[in-house]
């Protein structure tokens, strides 16, 4: 039996493996998307929530069984563009701090290269 003062839990349950919303872009466009989120580490499935891409089109991409030439070049130009942020944001720091944040990030871009 329920408490008569328990709380009522009225959030939406979780959205099914694959997407939660429509989605209203171009291939070309999802193309880019998956690319950009694939760079900065997101997971397929969070892809596929948060912009409504095609699940198993993500998949494919990664893998490399569509656009298996042009995907990774796209991915490989968004990790350097994050490089380049990610070492932007460092200068707010000084001395010590920013130079070990710095090394953090050259050896990350430097494993995700070589993968």
């Amino acid at each position: 039996m329920d408490k008569p003062n328990a709380r009522q839990d009225h959030r939406t349950p979780s959205p099914p493996y694959g997407y939660s919303r429509e989605c209203h872009y171009s291939r070309e466009q999802q193309l880019h998307i998956v690319a950009e989120f694939h760079a900065h580490k997101i997971r397929p499935s969070r892809i596929a929530y948060r912009v409504g891409i095609d699940i198993a089109f993500i998949e494919a991409l990664i893998a490399g069984e569509l656009e298996a030439e042009r995907f990774p070049r796209l991915v490989a130009q968004y990790r350097s563009q994050r490089y380049r942020q990610r070492m932007r944001e460092s200068t707010a720091h000084k001395g010590i701090r920013q130079y070990e944040l710095q090394q953090r990030i050259e050896r990350e871009f430097q494993r995700e290269v070589d993968l």
